[in-house]
């Protein structure tokens, strides 16, 4: 794989082990406020959905790093995708830079692994 796609793909994942640490450690505390623009009382009140959340950004990073380690070009094809979607519903959904912090990364990862593999005949 490109060295570019590599280095996104490897991006896109080492956000989403941050995401999981932010959202299931961070949640509840000053910097978790801050950086989530959240109030305590809305922390404390959404702390076991952030937390779930979370866990499911660490599924979709360990999924990454298994494309990456693996050298499947499907697997990566596959959360990147999920990535994607995820990112667009959140940013329509909830936050609209959501779209710049997750789904922007996911689709230019995306297309360079798609290009990669077809530049290299897979």
């Amino acid at each position: 794989m490109g060295r570019l796609a590599y280095s996104i793909t490897g991006f896109v994942a080492l956000s989403h082990i941050c995401f999981l640490v932010l959202e299931m450690f961070f949640w509840a505390t000053p910097t978790g406020h801050r950086i989530f623009n959240i109030t305590p009382e809305f922390a404390a009140a959404s702390a076991t959905l952030a937390a779930n959340q979370g866990l499911y950004n660490g599924f979709l990073a360990a999924g990454l790093i298994w494309g990456l380690a693996s050298k499947r070009t499907d697997v990566k094809i596959f959360f990147l995708s999920c990535i994607l979607l995820a990112g667009l519903y959140g940013g329509f959904t909830a936050s609209v830079s959501i779209l710049f912090m997750q789904a922007l990364p996911a689709f230019i990862a995306l297309l360079l692994v798609v290009k990669t593999a077809k530049a290299e005949g897979e």
